[in-house]
Order: structure tokens, then sequence, then C-alpha cells
């Protein structure tokens, strides 16, 4: 008798999903208690600012807070236009002593604006109907025509001022018409009646304003600044922890006697009589803190005259809300993310995700543990050549499996950007989860995502050179120049495209032309050599396969409908898009809304998920290509996870007929020009992960090694036992020299 081959049968031996699963909850709870406590803490990336009275003041203690104002945009339009820069920009009060602090990379590619503005406000001090400046128009003036039809439209298309304090966003709050209250980070710069006496906007919120076809402008802010002091650990220096505002409307009737409490500023669809705009502004300081904390109150103290309308201080504790009382400086950030909290929607999100993953977890478990354990049994339980059956399925291909593909450039440039995308993109999730890229630091994440994608090309470079030698590429230094040109020049060129759109309209998106050349800078100074770099150490090596291809392809049976690539690939893409459309929509809405996006955690739990979903998505479309011994698996498996992107390229229209009220030709293609680099970005990450996955699970022991070799052996012993029968063996020969052969 021969000595036969047995391969052990344990089915814990082959146990791919349980680990990861565990790994995967393990996270999940972690991940989910740092998202339930992300509101009460973060790490800034900035020094707390003191502030005092102006008889206190010091180098480390400033008396007067100062606002910025960032760039003016809308929800029906994509175009941002700057606060008061361009002649052809909105007409707002300019500061004489302009001061632009310095931006990121991230805040110019955003089109972020920061600059000073002239409202300033002594700490502490209490301003009612201070004026800020005038503004005069006269239709006889084409400049001046021309600034008043620009606040026209901006009132029309619902332009959004957006103010900083002590880098916080000011925040308007408002009750909505079913009772909730919502706030935003930004507030109007007015509201219009339409002919047909149809309120728009914020003026569904002030009854008082009925008159139709015209447009009313906010030029009056009431501020409420509150603040935090605690004597025994900054020497009785306050910090602010909230600043909120409510827009006005009122018309002054002369710049001698300014009240507050007029009628509303109209601005005619047609006027031709010349009128001015004055702008005010009231201010409050809250205290917001236990009051143990504080003394007796101070006693008055005035101002020097240049208004006669500053008032002393109310030192009071907050009466807006409970909540207002304990606010730390380190939590400042939690009143602006109350009205935005999408936890229910998170966990909701979580939840089918993980049903999806359990139920990929259970069919690659079925198939591991059950179709190929039981072939196993079978195959060593063969005692002769009778025993032998002819074999089917995916037990023919194991010459053929590992045949290149047609068209193995692109395919490899693809997995090596891939891989460049996916590095980049699980590192700055990790850091923002972490907390390093809070969104009290503007602009950082951006920032981190280029820099990370510039230092990133030698990943892809290896990936790309040894997949390419893998699937016996001849060209490499074609190979070598495509995977860092290609995605990136197609890219480059949709920016520049839209960037001239932006230069066009005058929007303050538009990159500057010394920016542009920054950034050819970094991408050909930097990451090209890079990306050669590790082109060079890949061509060195290629991925070992445990068997040899045959010279001759096998011919590949006629397939059925449900086994065609069109019908594997848009199933194969479902899943995936199915984990993650929940987070697309507040990611969309982040983008296109203007509304903050804090849930950091739960978006790097959902693209782990992703990941997982769309590798175990690989394992079972490539054991069901190869069961229909179909061995083109390559290109299919690519396609078939990568059709995520197309199910967001699908989901984005709809989201811009449905969810947008954008118009305008300039706006519409600046909307699904941007959205074309985001489709290109998922497809290039998410096709990366079906090939590699198919891949290693060919390679594994549970798909190649074992099984292939369990097959060969088998193969070997039924030939020996055949031939010694008849005889027909040289001397000498043995299975092990007929199962190598």
């Amino acid at each position: 008798m021969s000595t036969r081959f047995r391969l052990g049968t344990n089915p814990w031996r082959l146990r791919l999903a349980r680990p990861g699963l565990r790994w995967l909850l393990g996270l999940g709870l972690f991940l989910g208690l740092q998202a339930s406590r992300s509101a009460a803490f973060y790490l800034p990336g900035l020094a707390p600012v003191n502030f005092c009275e102006a008889s206190r003041e010091t180098a480390t203690c400033k008396s007067t807070v100062a606002l910025f104002v960032n760039r003016l945009d809308s929800v029906e339009s994509v175009l941002p236009y700057e606060y008061n820069t361009f002649s052809s920009s909105f007409d707002f009060c300019k500061d004489s002593e302009k001061r632009n602090p310095s931006e990121n990379l991230g805040q110019v590619l955003f089109g972020e604006r920061i600059s000073s503005s002239p409202y300033k406000f002594p700490f502490n001090r209490t301003g009612t109907c201070i004026k800020v400046c005038v503004k005069s128009y006269d239709t006889a003036n084409d400049d001046q025509e021309k600034k008043l039809a620009f606040l026209r439209k901006g009132i029309r298309l619902n332009y959004q001022h957006h103010w900083i304090i002590d880098n916080m966003p000011v925040i308007w709050c408002h009750n909505t018409g079913d009772g909730t209250k919502y706030c935003t980070p930004g507030f109007p710069i007015g509201c219009f009646i339409a002919k047909s006496g149809e309120s728009k906007h914020a003026c569904l919120i002030h009854p008082e304003f009925n008159k139709s076809h015209i447009y009313f402008l906010f030029n009056h802010v009431d501020i409420t600044i509150a603040y935090h002091e605690d004597s025994g650990r900054n020497g009785g220096f306050a910090r602010l922890v909230s600043a909120r505002l409510e827009p006005q409307s009122h018309k002054h009737s002369g710049e001698g006697r300014l009240a507050c409490n007029g009628p509303p500023m109209e601005i005619p669809e047609e006027h031709t009589e010349k009128f001015n705009v004055t702008y005010t502004y009231s201010v409050q300081f809250e205290v917001s803190g236990p009051c143990s904390s504080w003394g007796p109150r101070p006693p008055e103290t005035s101002l020097n005259l240049l208004d006669s309308h500053l008032q002393t201080a109310v030192w009071k504790q907050s009466s807006r809300s409970s909540e207002n009382k304990s606010i730390k400086w380190a939590s400042r950030w939690d009143y602006i993310l109350d009205s935005m909290s999408h936890t229910n929607i998170q966990w909701l999100s979580i939840m089918n995700s993980f049903v999806i993953i359990l139920f990929l977890s259970g069919m690659v478990a079925i198939i591991i543990l059950r179709t190929l354990h039981r072939d196993i049994i079978r195959y060593n339980e063969m005692s002769s050549s009778e025993d032998a059956q002819e074999d089917f399925g995916w037990k023919l291909l194991h010459g053929d499996v590992f045949r290149p593909p047609r068209n193995r450039m692109l395919l490899s440039v693809f997995l090596g950007q891939g891989t460049q995308v996916l590095i980049m993109t699980f590192i700055t999730l990790l850091l923002a989860c972490l907390g390093f890229l809070s969104p009290s630091n503007r602009g950082a994440l951006m920032t981190c995502a280029v820099v990370l994608w510039v230092l990133l090309g030698t990943p892809a470079g290896y990936v790309s050179a040894r997949m390419y030698k893998t699937l016996k590429g001849v060209k490499w230094k074609t190979n070598f120049l495509l995977t860092p040109l290609l995605c990136p020049g197609v890219v480059f060129a949709d920016l520049f495209f839209m960037n001239v759109i932006l230069w066009v309209e005058g929007s303050s998106a538009a990159i500057s032309f010394g920016t542009l050349i920054g950034i050819l800078a970094m991408w050909c100074g930097i990451s090209v050599p890079l990306t050669f770099v590790g082109a060079y150490f890949g061509a060195k090596k290629k991925f070992r396969f445990p068997v040899c291809t045959n010279q001759i392809p096998r011919h590949i049976p006629r397939q059925s409908f449900f086994t065609k690539p069109p019908f594997g690939i848009m199933i194969g893409g479902i899943l995936p898009f199915g984990c993650v459309f929940i987070q697309l929509f507040l990611i969309l809405n982040s983008i296109w809304s203007h509304q903050m996006y804090f849930m950091f955690g739960f978006l790097f739990l959902v693209f782990i998920i992703l990941l997982i979903t769309c590798s175990e998505a690989a394992v079972l479309l490539c054991y069901f290509y190869l069961c229909a011994e179909d061995y083109h698996w390559w290109w299919r498996a690519f396609f078939t996870s990568s059709f995520t992107a197309v199910y967001l390229l699908i989901y984005t229209v709809h989201y811009f007929f449905a969810k947008l009220q954008i118009t305008g030709t300039a706006s519409a293609i600046l909307y699904f020009g941007y959205t074309m680099v985001m489709v290109l970005i998922f497809f290039l990450f998410t096709g990366l992960q079906q090939p590699i996955g198919g891949l290693c699970s060919l390679r594994g022991k549970g798909l190649s090694s074992r099984i292939l070799h369990s097959i060969r052996s088998t193969r070997g012993r039924q030939a020996y036992q055949c031939q010694e029968c008849r005889g027909e063996l040289p001397a000498g020969t043995s299975a092990e020299m007929i199962n190598s052969h």
C-alpha cells in the first residue's frame, strides 16, 4: 500500500472570519465609547486666550474681543465670496486696519478667507445699538448700482455670514416651524418676499416682514458672549466659552439718534432714490460658571467717550439655559454641536453595517468550514482509483487561476494608486478620530490628507511595480511613469478646469496661480520621486503563486446570466454601499449644506467596516467565479467593489436634485466636477480590496496551498496507481515525482 497524504480536518484551523469579527467588535466598542465622549474631549490644537478688563490688561491678557469674518456661502450656490475684497463682491463694513491671519493649505483649497472686521468689543462691557459704518447707494452711480444688485442677489440666494470670535464660530439659534431649536454657524445677510407674497428663507420666522417683492437686510446683530473664569487656575483671567447672535433688520432714521427698534430695513427690487444703510450691533457679556466662584458685582466703570451708548457690563450668571452654567473652555464646542447631534442615526448606520458584515462572514464561514472542508475530507478518504471522481468547478482551474489578465498595466496602476489613497484615508481618519484634526483647527483635515498623499508615493510605486512584475509585464518604464501621473493628472486637470470657472466668477474659492505652482511642485518634486523609489524596490520582487500557470488557456464554458460580469459587478457593489450610504449623506450635508461634521469616531469605524465588507465580498465572488470555471477574475474582482463608486455617483445625482437648491450653470458644473473627484478617489481605494482580497484568499492556506496541494497529491496517487498496475513506471519512479511533474 502506498503512503497517503492526509490533511488535517479540524475546522477551527480554517477560521478566517472569527478573529476579524472579534477584533472588529472590540474596535467598534472602543470607538463607540470614544464617539459618545467626543463632545466632551478634543485636542483643539490652539492655546487658550485670556481676557480681562482694560485696567488689568497685560501681555498675556487681552482687553478687546476681536471679531473675524470668513467667506460668505450659500446652499443655493457653490460659489463662495470674500467678505469685502473684490469690487464685485459684497459691500459690507471694512476694517481700517485689515489683518488676515495666516491660512494653511486646507483653508486655501476650501476657499476660506478669514480677515479682521470693524467689530471690536471691550471685554465685559455692554454696548447697545453701536454704529459700525454707513453705506450709501445711488442708482446714478454705476459702481454703487452694481454693489446693490450684488447685495440683492446675495439675499435672493440666501448667502450666509460666518463670523468668528476667539476661534469659535458665532452661532445663530432660532426656532423652526415645529417648535424645535436649530443652531447654525452662520446667519443670512437678509431675506426677501416674492411677488406672490411667499416668504423666503429667514422671512418665515419674521412675521413683521410682510411686504411683497421686497428685500429685507439684516443690518443689526445682537451678540451675546459668555465667558468662564477660574481665579484659582489662571489668575482671575476669563476665557470665552460661547458666542451667539440674533440678526435684526432696523431702518435708522438718522445717524445722530440711532434706535434699534424701528421698522425693518427694506430694499425694493427697483429703487431710484439714494438711500443709506447703517450697520449697528449690540453686545452683552454673560458669566458661565458656579455662583460661588464670583465675588460681589464690581462697581460700574465708564469707558472713554468713544461712544455714549456703551454701558457697564452686567455681571450675572447666564440665565439662557442651565447647561450654560457649567461650560468650561475645554468643552466650549459642545453648545455648537448640540443641535447637530446625529448619534441615533450614526448608531443605526453602524448596526446596519454590522448586519451586512455578519451576513458576509456567515457566507465565508459556510464556504471555508463546510464546502472546502467537505472536499478535503472526500479527497483524504479516497483509497483507490475506483473511489476517485471526476473533478469539477474550481478544482479544474489550478493551472489557469493565476493567468495574467488583459490590460495588466492599467490594473497595476489602479492598485498602486488605490494603496496610496487607502493609507492616506486610514491615517487621516485615525488622527481625526483621536482629536488632532478637530473642527477648531480649520483646514487641518484637508492639509493632513494632501501632505499624506504626497508622502505616500512610495507604497503606491511599490505595489504597482510588484503587481506588474507578478503579472509578467515588461514595460516597466511606462509603469513607473503612469503610477504617479495618471490618476493625479486626471484630478489636477479637473480641479484646474473648475478653478478657471471660479476665477471667472470672482469666487474666493479660486486658487491663486502661486498656490497652483506650489501644488505642482509638491506633486512633481516630492510625490513622483517617492513613487519611483517605491517602484524600484517593487520591481525586484513579485508575488509567489503556489501553482504554475498552464501554457494553453483552458476553455471557459458558457456562463449563465447570474455568472456573467454585469450581474456580479452590480450585485457586489450594493453591499459595500449599503454600509456607508448614511455616512455619505452626512458628509454631503457637511460639504454642500455647510454643516459641521464631527463624528469622526463613527466615520473611522464605518471605514473599517467598508474594508472588511469589500474583502469578504472578494472571497465570495472569487469562489463563485471559479465554481463557474471562469478564471478571468482579476478585472471582474476590481470592478465588483469599485462599482460602489458608481452607486455613489448615482446617489450624488439624486442628492443634487432632491436635497439641494443649487441654481446656476456654474454652480452645477462645480458640484459635479468636485463630485467626480470624490468618485474617482472612492473608485480607487474600494477597487483595491477585491483583487488583493481575492489574491490573498487564493494564496492562503485554506484556499490554495492545502487545497490545491491536496488535489495535486490525489491526482498524483491516482496516476501512480494506474501506471503501476499497467507496469508502465520506469525504475525508481515514485508518486512524489509524478506530483512534482
